[in-house]
């Protein structure tokens, strides 16, 4: 094996009999390396193509871009970019995206000396804080990377994206503390050959590394140079060392002086969101970083979200997040102006409410370019594409989801109108300038100024009223099962130590799988042993996060209930009543700004049917074809060829109460998501799939 790291190339070469770009030989390769494996880190529907890899690498803003080539065949890539169209990286960080190694040369050297080389890069080149992600469900990874010194400073548990961030220092402290080494630990520094020597080791539990010390929040480090001891603590925040100290062999320690980094981290400012109304719509101005969000009666969360444009092309705002930036707001007329300036360039955004529209008018000086990201909130309903078509909105449902590379989303038509129709919202939009469709809901906008120098960007944003829940009629639908008492028919195990229900039977009918009592990954879930169990997790409108994938707060559970659980450590609890046509589960949260959910693994096929109940309209999917989609009821296809539906119990439920479906390579994971401390869930088995909606007579 001749294993040589290099950087992804631009220019020409020779190539064959003619040459062809460097560059676009580099991109075939790496396209064509992803593309043939399905546990690559960055899965489009559909695959990508060397022009969308090329004009990926060159949207991100990329740092540096490594190959690993054994005897000239790709075998591994990594990338250090400014941004990656989800987040953005802040003064001095550089976020690792791209990381796969050929699965014949993972537990080799590939992973190891490409993680170093980057690491190295980043020393040379003065951006000294590694962002990552990575799916904690695969624990190789998982473990490698905590074991080269990644912590966890935010979340610690995956998001609606399935990954955990971590964060890596080891660069930052040595940077600051290099001057002050001594002559014998510098050059034990230096003859280091990978990072996992470094530092202490770290265990893979999904919990957050912050430490407060005096308000402040910091991790710690322990570093082995050789026979030196290098102990410090990184203030987070504010990306700088606080404090460091050596022990030498013989066991003195001195403290080290710390060299700031040639760079500054911009922290929030504490300045409140700016908010104004018209009629139902309610605008949110982000006083930190400029984001729009537009709420809506009847709707919970926001129905529009629209990143701010930065000042520098290489700090466009994610759809994800957006750094804190050095922004004026100014009440106008209906609205209110933004300004942001960085040098001789400036930024201003006019936002104001029309009636029922959104109007967003920008200017620039400077730099020509200008980006955003824009959201439609809306989860049950009909989008319908500029040719026509209607397609339930959802990731992976009728339009291609390229949200892991966004040059390979899809240009709708010019000239045409998007919309997106729910219950009682309507979003629309036309498609005109630089548009992009990232995936249903999110879409890519270039400013494109007038002819007086003003880009201008109009959403309309219809509201009406909440049509009445409606109930079924008395009729039966399906052969009821029969409960425990009168027949026994029905068998369900409630486990303690799994956290919920191993076990539901309907007669021969498994309801439920489970691995009980061994623990394995399911999606993102890396602790999944349960086949019915409850969590508290972001709100599932919470942009930097999202809805969550039921990883349980650490702490024991406790039988309060024959079919029921509750945790002391969360205040969380749960309990299942049996009934004629299947069994009612009621939630009990406790009073926080979280949702509580309600999840299930069902017994089906990996490509299961579906039928679900969306802004009053039944469709009939199939989960091979979707990645997420809500509901507001549902019923999914056993592998015997019985239906289990799910719906939420109450008579009139409330409208925050909803159904996601997740379609993930291990299987259908559903959830029953609700914003209130009390919930309560319908689950039951049936002959025939989720039926039409009539109103009762």
């Amino acid at each position: 094996m001749a294993l040589t790291i290099r950087p992804y190339e631009e220019g020409i070469r020779p190539y064959g009999e003619g040459i062809r770009p460097h560059g676009e030989g580099d991109a075939q390769a790496v396209a064509e390396l992803y593309n043939r494996h399905r546990d690559n880190p960055n899965p489009v529907a559909g695959g990508i193509d060397a022009a969308q890899l090329a004009r990926e690498l060159a949207e991100r803003e990329t740092a540096t871009f490594l190959l690993a080539l054994d005897d000239g065949r790709l075998v591994g890539t990594f990338g250090l970019f400014h941004h990656t169209g989800r987040r953005s990286a802040r003064a001095g960080e550089l976020i690792a995206d791209m990381f796969f190694v050929h699965p014949a040369h993972r537990g080799g050297m590939v992973t190891g000396r490409l993680f170093t080389e980057a690491v190295e890069w980043m020393m040379r080149s003065g951006c000294l804080v590694l962002r990552l992600t990575v799916n904690p469900a695969n624990t190789v990874a998982f473990r490698l990377y905590r074991r080269v010194g990644c912590v966890s400073v935010g979340r610690a548990v995956p998001g609606e994206d399935g990954n955990v961030e971590l964060y890596n220092y080891i660069p930052l402290v040595l940077r600051s503390v290099f001057a002050d080494l001594g002559e014998q630990a510098t050059a034990a520094l230096g003859s280091l050959t990978s990072f996992a020597s470094v530092t202490a080791s770290r265990d893979d539990e999904l919990r957050s590394d912050v430490r407060l010390v005096d308000g402040i929040r910091t991790v710690d480090y322990c570093l082995a140079l050789g026979a030196f001891r290098l102990d410090a603590t990184v203030d987070v925040d504010r990306g700088t060392v606080r404090e460091a100290r050596l022990t030498e062999p013989d066991g003195t320690v001195r403290a080290l002086r710390i060299a700031q980094p040639p760079y500054r981290v911009r922290t929030p400012r504490g300045v409140p969101p700016y908010r104004f109304t018209e009629g139902p719509l309610t605008c949110e101005v982000d006083g930190e970083d400029g984001t729009v969000s537009v709420l809506a009666a009847g709707h919970h969360g926001p129905v529009f979200v629209s990143t701010w444009p930065s000042c520098r092309a290489d700090r466009p705002a994610g759809w994800r997040e957006g750094e804190p930036r050095a922004i004026t707001l100014e009440p106008v007329e209906g609205g209110v102006r933004v300004t942001e300036r960085d040098g001789d360039a400036t930024v201003t955004g006019t936002f104001t409410l029309q009636g029922s529209s959104l109007l967003q008018e920008f200017t620039r000086t400077g730099s020509a370019t200008g980006r955003v990201f824009q959201t439609v909130g809306l989860r049950q309903g009909a989008f319908t594409d500029t040719e026509g078509r209607t397609h339930p909105i959802g990731l992976g449902v009728g339009v291609r989801d390229a949200s892991e590379i966004v040059a390979a989303s899809e240009v709708p038509a010019a000239g045409s109108i998007l919309t997106w129709q729910g219950s009682a919202v309507r979003v629309s939009l036309p498609a005109d300038g630089r548009l992009r469709l990232v995936h249903s809901t999110l879409l890519e906008r270039g400013l494109e100024p007038g002819a007086d120098g003003v880009s201008r960007m109009r959403t309309e944003i219809g509201t009406g009223p909440v049509p009445p829940e409606r109930t079924p009629t008395a009729t039966s639908t399906g052969r009821k099962s029969a409960t425990p008492g009168t027949g026994a028919l029905r068998r369900l195990e409630v486990e303690p130590a799994a956290g919920g229900v191993t076990v539901w039977q309907e007669g021969a009918t498994k309801v439920l799988r489970s691995p009980y009592p061994r623990v394995r990954s399911y999606g993102y879930h890396p602790r999944w042993s349960a086949g019915l169990w409850a969590t508290r997790e972001n709100s599932r409108h919470d942009r930097s996060a999202g809805l969550g994938w039921g990883v349980p707060a650490p702490g024991a559970w406790e039988a309060k209930h024959p079919l029921g659980l509750y945790a002391p450590h969360t205040g969380l609890g749960w309990e299942i009543a049996t009934t004629d046509d299947g069994v009612r589960v009621d939630v009990h949260a406790p009073d926080t700004d979280r949702e509580n959910v309600l999840w299930l693994t069902p017994h089906t096929e990996p490509k299961a049917a579906v039928a679900i109940e969306s802004a009053g309209e039944r469709r009939e999917l199939a989960a091979a074809d979707l990645r997420q989609i809500w509901a507001r009821r549902a019923s999914v296809r056993l592998t015997d060829g019985r239906w289990l539906h799910l719906a939420p119990a109450a008579a009139t439920p409330s409208p925050y109460d909803e159904l996601v479906l997740r379609a993930t390579p291990s299987g259908l994971l559903l959830g029953g998501v609700s914003a209130e401390r009390e919930s309560a869930w319908l689950l039951s088995v049936h002959d025939t799939p989720l039926p039409a909606r009539t109103p009762t007579t």
